[in-house]
């Protein structure tokens, strides 16, 4: 089965106690399509400015992405993301956002998109969120993130996206700040309510949460992982973990955890360089030697 993925595709500029890396590829739909790719097809939907590197949308093709919904507006610049970590890896510190072309993105899902089992609506305005998902048809699931900016500033609108999807990705502050409650459980029986079956809040290097109904699974992160830039790990969860779904087609709650520890192995790869260099040259066996990791780390 196939995903569409509508989110951000941007240069980033990033600085971590391992280094520092200025103008590389990034953007949630960036990070998601390299993981989920490995597991389905994926149709991205996304602007770039002029300015963007014509070796990056090439390798988006090369990897297999499709990039029909993925415009180039020749008047503007690309959306660009400058941040920090300091000792916390779960938290970044952003020091400049330039949003350009990304400000005036008026998304036009390609009619092949339309049919596609699968949507993620990648952390980005809740009314674009909206406008792609009234242009799918027969979608099956629709899984969503966001982010606090838009919790704070577009609550209602955001809202009418949480009520019509089917799941829904949050890390620790987000779910915090989405439902005004302090234990990560009960955040998630609140989403619920909100209308995603299917809520899995992520905590960084404490693993996730998921819920499926009344069902619950803890997952834990890859230990073995040498952590240089956490930027992306959560779109590549996303990815991994639809990726996956994808792949299967049922969204049984089996299936559901299983592809919550594939989010978290192509997270662990995401996590060991700048940018997403990791997710491009990964082998099935490479991926599936470390699910077999973390699935015994899991057992008891």
């Amino acid at each position: 089965m196939s995903i569409a993925v509508a989110g951000t595709v941007a240069l980033d500029s990033v600085k971590t106690p391992y280094g520092e890396a200025k103008e590389i590829l990034g953007g949630s739909a960036t990070y998601f399509s390299l993981a989920a790719r490995h597991f389905t097809k994926v149709g991205l939907i996304a602007v770039v400015g002029k300015d963007f590197p014509a070796r990056h949308k090439k390798l988006f093709t090369i990897h297999g992405i499709s990039t029909e919904g993925l415009i180039t507006e020749e008047r503007g610049k690309t959306f660009r993301w400058t941040g920090e970590y300091r000792d916390n890896w779960n938290e970044a510190y952003t020091l400049r956002t330039d949003l350009n072309v990304l400000s005036d993105f008026n998304p036009e899902t390609p009619p092949e998109y339309r049919h596609f089992p699968f949507l993620f609506l990648a952390n980005i305005d809740p009314d674009i969120q909206q406008k792609v998902l009234s242009q799918m048809n027969h979608t099956k699931a629709v899984f969503c993130d966001s982010m606090n900016f838009w919790i704070h500033n577009k609550r209602e609108s955001l809202q009418k996206v949480i009520e019509k999807v089917h799941g829904i990705f949050l890390n620790e502050s987000e779910a915090r700040d989405l439902t005004e409650d302090a234990n990560l459980f009960q955040c998630a029986l609140k989403i619920q309510k909100m209308g995603p079956k299917v809520v899995c809040i992520k905590k960084g290097d404490h693993g996730a949460i998921l819920l499926n109904g009344p069902s619950v699974f803890i997952c834990p992160i890859y230990p073995w992982t040498q952590v240089k830039d956490p930027t992306g790990a959560g779109d590549s969860f996303a990815g991994g973990f639809l990726g996956y779904l994808s792949q299967c087609g049922k969204m049984t709650d089996r299936n559901l955890r299983i592809a919550t520890a594939y989010g978290a192995v192509m997270a662990s790869f995401t996590v060991e360089d700048f940018g997403p260099k990791r997710l491009l040259n990964l082998s099935q066996r490479e991926i599936h030697e470390r699910f077999v990791k973390l699935r015994q780390v899991a057992r008891f």
